[in-house]
């Protein structure tokens, strides 16, 4: 079994795109793959963004009972609700990374899902946040074992930039 790999709604959508045969071929097989060893994670934001796409932006859309039963389904992968560690870990990632905020959202909610590959298309392929490092889906095949990428803890936050203040260095002496 694969460590938790993290899906963003790119791949979702384009597994149902009809006019990308290459990229849909590729998301289908990455989506399978996490079906069979049940390591995919995604979050609520993720579902929501796949179901706007899929039935309001996609050309042809497909229907809106299409998209709800692959969201219904996605609903076993246990997705990620926005509450208050989401969004501290959010900005926390923010600050330390100068992502966008829908970004910050994503790579939070992979990394407190232990997640060790975050799937994406938007973020830059190799890009590491943390214990999460992101990855095209179609330039890192489903096939490949995914044996370098090792879950870290995300016990530990992400250590703050610049130096430490006065206060914390007398304290810590």
């Amino acid at each position: 079994m694969i460590a938790p790999v993290f899906v963003d709604a790119n791949v979702f959508v384009y597994e149902v795109d009809l006019k990308e045969v290459d990229k849909r071929l590729c998301a289908a097989r990455w989506i399978e793959r996490l079906w069979r060893e049940q390591a995919g994670r995604t979050s609520m934001q993720v579902l929501s963004e796949y179901y706007v796409t899929a039935t309001r932006k996609l050309k042809p859309a497909i229907s809106a009972e299409v998209a709800w039963n692959d969201v219904k389904s996605l609903l076993a992968w246990q997705p990620r609700v926005i509450d208050e560690a989401l969004l501290q870990r959010a900005h926390e990632i923010e600050l330390r990374y100068r992502l966008n905020w829908w970004d910050c959202m994503v790579v939070a909610a992979a990394q407190l899902q232990d997640c060790a590959l975050l799937l994406t298309e938007d973020m830059q392929d190799g890009a590491v946040f943390g214990s999460v490092t992101v990855r095209s889906p179609f330039t890192l095949s489903a096939e490949e074992p995914c044996a370098n990428y090792v879950v870290a803890s995300t016990a530990q936050r992400h250590p703050a930039r610049g130096r430490p203040r006065k206060q914390a260095l007398k304290a810590a002496a």
